[in-house]
């Protein structure tokens, strides 16, 4: 692996043969999550790809030149044509795998991942899930002196990071953008001492013997479990919801609110999180349609009063989607007013759904004691139905999901273990 500047690019890349190239940049943590996947498939891939590595902060012409507007971003080339996909951000290694197996022959591909080397790796307490309850367990846990690993999908930081504004959590007197709170806590917890493995894909979980495997290849123990994958945006499962996820319908503000600037926009829900962001993408859009199925709406006071003095927000209530449909650019939402069974279509450049969560159980869902709603069902010391299993954060059966419960609830759990480690 080598790295190169602007300057080498013609001779290195484009003259280069089969070539990987990341863009990188300091202060980075996704840049940090990438590199020794990067580096550890250069030594698998090395006598078939040349792997090259330019920071991105000091070559920005040639950044820009190639749309690289982020860091990492990881391109392909064949003999100096652009291929495969464009890679960035929580980059995983199944991703990079996939691309780099279409640069050489099938039968070379399978050649190289038959040198891949199953790994063991043992901890005190392994983290699943890296939101506020994950990481302020995990920093518990390492100024306990616990050996502790944090494993997420994605990147640290969860819900928060791509939540626009958080003004409710304590010691800030300005609201903070998500995704530096998350940052900040990612940072702690990490200086702290807690490994992280992340942007990884976990291909199995089993509770019982608390082992986990992620990227098909490493196996992770662990003498205690946390569980902490938190919820994501549960979807309407209507006619075209799928289809146009995406390409038209959105479930985060914070994503995708600037692409919609003097545009309309729909917003489906009435709870806080769709009259909070529904205000943010106001800061965009020209007008947004609000549609909700009840009578008013059940967001706090206070985010109510802002949207109901919005000039640009209007209302659509007791009302709910039954199919969308894309026309040209713009997308069709075909309606029901629950009260007369009057059909209404409304037409927008794009639409926001934001009618509440589900939790993330879907890797151990049989193994573990959920309620009702499949949220996990715990003790007051965060304890599951299984031996030595805690549940924190929104995954958990609880009547409140807040920043603020999920760091406590990481906080019961880990001085929960700690104790139960050192007895």
């Amino acid at each position: 692996m080598k790295i190169i500047t602007a300057k080498e690019f013609k001779q290195e890349v484009l003259n280069g043969g089969k070539v990987a190239v990341d863009f990188y940049s300091s202060d980075c943590p996704p840049c940090e999550a990438l590199a020794p996947k990067f580096e550890n498939l250069s030594e698998l891939y090395g006598d078939e790809i040349k792997f090259l590595k330019i920071f991105r902060q000091d070559n920005r012409e040639l950044a820009e030149s190639l749309d690289v507007n982020g860091s990492p971003t990881v391109i392909f080339y064949d003999n100096g044509e652009l291929v495969g996909d464009k890679l960035s951000g929580g980059i995983k290694r199944s991703d990079l795998i996939r691309n780099l197996d279409a640069l050489i022959p099938a039968e070379k591909a399978t050649e190289i991942k038959s040198k891949i080397k199953p790994t063991i790796s043992e901890y005190d307490t392994l983290i699943l899930g890296g939101g506020p309850g994950g990481l302020t367990a995990g920093l518990y846990l390492c100024q306990a002196r616990v050996n502790a690993v944090l494993v997420d999908t994605m990147l640290p930081g969860g819900q928060m990071s791509s939540t626009h504004k958080i003004s409710n959590y304590p010691g800030f007197i300005e609201p903070q953008p998500g995704f530096m709170l998350a940052h900040y806590m990612s940072e702690q917890t990490k200086i702290c001492g807690a490994k992280y493995k992340v942007a990884v894909d976990v291909t199995k979980v089993d509770l019982k013997n608390k082992t986990i495997i992620i990227d098909e290849f490493e196996t992770i123990k662990a003498k205690k479990v946390i569980l902490a994958t938190g919820a994501s945006p549960r979807y309407l499962n209507v006619p075209g919801e799928k289809e146009l996820k995406g390409n038209g319908i959105s479930y985060c503000a914070t994503c995708d609110a600037k692409y919609f600037h003097d545009k309309e926009v729909i917003v489906i829900g009435g709870g806080n999180t769709a009259i909070e962001e529904a205000d943010f993408i106001s800061k965009f859009a020209s007008k947004i349609t609000i549609i909700h199925q009840f009578d008013k709406l059940q967001a706090n006071k206070e985010a109510q009063e802002k949207a109901f003095a919005n000039p640009k927000i209007n209302f659509v209530f007791e009302t709910e989607p039954r199919g969308f449909e894309k026309n040209g650019n713009r997308v069709k939402v075909a309606t029901e007013n629950l009260k007369t069974g009057d059909k209404t279509t409304f037409e927008a450049d794009g639409a926001f759904v934001f009618v509440g969560m589900k939790p993330n159980t879907d890797l151990f869902a049989n193994d573990i004691e959920t309620d009702e709603w499949g949220y996990v069902k715990t003790n007051e010391d965060m304890l599951t139905n299984v031996d030595g299993v805690y549940c924190v954060g929104d995954l958990r059966s609880k009547k409140y999901r807040q920043i603020t419960t999920a760091v406590s609830d990481g906080t019961i759990a880990a001085i929960s273990v700690t104790k139960e480690l050192d007895s």
